[in-house]
């Protein structure tokens, strides 16, 4: 495919494997010569249908939802809501919430796709009937989620177990912006919107009312019918979530920020305590010892995914006094090969110790522990990257 290009008077011709890049004085514009494979459809609403993309280029999959309503009457009506949502999840950037990672908008037939985060696993509902081990994880990862959704000042609107997803390692996703608003003045938190609620309704509805705080009444609610539906008798913050679902606003829990202090206890300083630092110390240690050498190619993982990856590890080995493979901690912080000492193990009461070391940290905290860690692991002997083969063989095993 060929295109000519104006580029300061000049006219270009530009082929590059089917990719045609059309450039003017106010546009770039790229033109895509290739496409996805359609892998199935996820579900489908008035307003279009969400399915499945495969993108062999980069072996990707990813969740693409298509702007059609079936009725044609409402195309223009309800077009500026989706480039809405486009807008509001472009503003969010979270572990605890959906990405989105392109858009295509085409104005003039009032018709549009959104290519979002593909996640694998159930609803909230269903991973608590499997997992209900994960139920005080999974309720500091919505407060969580939620908290960034109201640093942005936004509102959900459409809270449900549906709209919570969990992954296969146990990390909590937001999803469906669909009915999300950004709230800027106060005629912003008017319940201009209605839905088949299923619960109990909080009083303020009556007075048309929907802000940050009814969320967190919504999202106590969720973990209400949670832990009385799948008999949860182990959760930890009943007097969190009783404040949460409090009909009187001015006893309820006022924003997920006051819920997030809440859950963590006392707001801690930015310090750590003697204790603290040596825990960290231990840990790493340990871990760095077990390690020889990481590829040149590898990175360290975040401190979010670094947590929910080692929470995950921790349930493998929580019976047991050491875990004989330490492979099953060094993955959770190290994104890309490494080398490791295969026969020494890897003692489960520091993995213990240092987990609610970041249960107990405030985000400034665990972003002072991702430095410090990025900074211990960045230090480890480097192995050039190869493509294939394996090097020398001591006691390492190449991963």
């Amino acid at each position: 495919m060929r295109d000519t290009v104006m580029l300061r008077g000049v006219a270009l011709r530009l082929t590059v494997d089917n990719q045609c890049l059309i450039m003017d004085s106010k546009k770039i514009v790229f033109q895509q010569g290739r496409g996805y494979t359609l892998e199935k459809e996820l579900g489908s609403g008035a307003c279009g249908q969400t399915v499945l993309l495969h993108d062999a280029a980069i072996d990707e999959y990813f969740v693409c939802k298509k702007y059609a309503p079936a009725d044609i009457r409402w195309r223009e009506v309800l077009f500026s809501n989706f480039v809405r949502e486009i807008k509001l999840m472009h503003a969010l950037h979270h572990i605890n919430v959906v990405r989105v990672f392109n858009y295509v908008l085409y104005p003039d037939r009032f018709a549009g796709y959104i290519f979002m985060e593909y996640i694998n696993g159930p609803d909230i509902d269903a991973y608590s009937a499997d997992h209900p081990e994960d139920i005080n994880s999974l309720f500091a990862q919505v407060v969580e989620g939620f908290d960034h959704l109201q640093s942005k000042r936004i509102l959900h609107r459409d809270i449900r177990t549906t709209n919570i997803l969990v992954t296969e390692n146990g990390a909590v996703k937001i999803i469906d912006f669909g009915f999300g608003k950004q709230a800027v003045d106060s005629a912003d938190f008017d319940k201009s919107i209605s839905l088949n609620w299923w619960c109990a309704l909080p009083p303020e509805f009556a007075e048309k009312i929907y802000d940050h705080c009814t969320e967190v009444y919504f999202v106590g609610k969720l973990f209400e019918q949670l832990i009385d539906k799948h008999q949860l008798s182990h959760f930890q913050y009943s007097d969190v979530l009783r404040r949460m679902v409090e009909p009187s606003r001015k006893k309820r829990s006022e924003s997920f920020s006051h819920v997030r202090q809440e859950i963590l206890g006392k707001p801690r300083s930015i310090e750590f305590s003697s204790d603290d630092v040596e825990c960290y110390r231990a840990f790493t240690r340990t871990l760095t010892a077990r390690i020889s050498k990481i590829y040149s190619t590898a990175t360290c993982f975040g401190i979010e995914d670094i947590h929910l990856k080692l929470q995950e590890s921790y349930k493998a080995m929580m019976l047991e006094q050491a875990a004989q493979d330490s492979a099953l901690v060094i993955q959770c912080f190290i994104d890309g090969g490494y080398m490791y000492y295969s026969k020494q193990a890897f003692p489960v009461d520091q993995v213990r110790n240092f987990l609610d070391l970041l249960n107990r940290c405030s985000k400034e905290q665990k972003n002072i522990v991702e430095a410090n860690l990025h900074a211990r692991i960045n230090a480890l002997p480097k192995k050039p990257h190869v493509k294939s083969g394996f090097d020398e063989m001591d006691d390492d095993i190449p991963f």
